[in-house]
């Protein structure tokens, strides 16, 4: 039997300088849903629509999150302080090949730019490399989404190549997807400069 998410139990969390992700519970729900709901959040996903029936994509959003079983992913709610400030994932699991993929990640707008995704990926992927023993982590980009690319770049990311109309979005508009990698034997020289990152509130 695989190992569960996260560590040895559902309800730790990975905590670090600047941020907690604590695994997502039903009683985040209702905290979640005014944060998410903001166009900024989904320009480029179209994961929800901030329309009438957002609500209802809300929910659907959010259980699927929590139906994450522990050996197929976990959902986190990233918090700094007590304050939530966005959501990611593990997902897409392969415990044979020793590979999985970080996404859904996404913060409120007032945070972007700063130091909590740089923590949280460096929470994540120590967990990935350092505590499961995997071999590749990945990370997938709506192609629109530039400023999302530049934020994987700058955690060291490799991007490997796009996969031309790999998605249809929610308002029916085609997608490529960029992938990234990063992969065990890159990761001592990359956790170390996420750390100085990190250390210098970058």
């Amino acid at each position: 039997m695989p190992p569960v998410f996260p560590y040895n139990g559902s309800d730790t969390s990975l905590k670090g300088k600047t941020v907690t992700l604590d695994p997502a519970r039903e009683e985040d729900r209702e905290l979640i849903r005014p944060l998410a709901k903001d166009w900024r959040i989904w320009e480029f996903t179209k994961t929800l629509l901030i329309d009438e029936n957002y609500d209802r994509q809300f929910d659907a959003y959010f259980d699927e999150a929590l139906r994450l079983p522990d050996i197929d992913g976990r959902a986190f709610i990233i918090r700094t302080g007590a304050t939530i400030i966005g959501m990611t994932r593990f997902f897409h699991v392969e415990w044979k090949d020793k590979r999985l993929e970080i996404g859904h990640t996404w913060y409120i707008p007032s945070v972007w730019g700063m130091v909590y995704n740089k923590e949280c990926k460096l929470l994540l992927l120590q967990y990935a490399f350092e505590h499961l023993r995997f071999f590749r982590v990945e990370f997938r980009v709506a192609h629109q989404n530039i400023r999302s690319q530049r934020a994987v770049e700058k955690i060291g990311g490799l991007k490997e190549g796009v996969l031309r109309k790999f998605t249809i979005r929610n308002d029916g508009s085609r997608r490529d997807t960029v992938v990234f990698s990063i992969i065990d034997d890159e990761w001592p020289e990359k956790k170390q400069r996420l750390q100085e990152m990190v250390l210098a509130g970058l």
